[in-house]
């Protein structure tokens, strides 16, 4: 069921126009200037925008795989344990925090599914 890191960084990959900044405890990631996402290596966690109520459902869920994040700008970040998860679910949350950030003219060229 976990996900490896490495598995993260694929589904990463296969989306476009990622840009990917490293600091010192942990990586973000952004589409078109947007930032989407985070990976902190130490805890094997990735933070990801979401709708609000998709980190709320997430959350009331599964709050052992789930934490709230944060909310801002009518988004809700929710942190997800890789442990807790299983590729496709990933794929499907990253798609989702991907979509949420990139502009329209992306959007219109990129299938409207995720990438597995």
């Amino acid at each position: 069921m976990a996900v490896r890191s490495e598995q993260f960084f694929d589904i990463l990959g296969a989306l476009a126009e990622v840009d990917r900044a490293d600091g010192e405890r942990a990586s973000s990631f952004s589409v078109c200037g947007k930032r989407f996402g985070y990976y902190w290596p130490r805890t094997q966690t990735v933070g990801l925008k979401q709708t609000l109520s998709e980190q709320q459902a997430l959350v009331a869920e599964r709050p052992e795989v789930f934490e709230e994040q944060f909310t801002w700008g009518g988004f809700g970040w929710v942190v997800v344990r890789l442990s807790g998860v299983e590729v496709d679910e990933l794929s499907e949350l990253v798609f989702e925090a991907w979509r949420l950030s990139a502009p329209e003219d992306l959007l219109a060229r990129v299938p409207d599914h995720p990438v597995v």
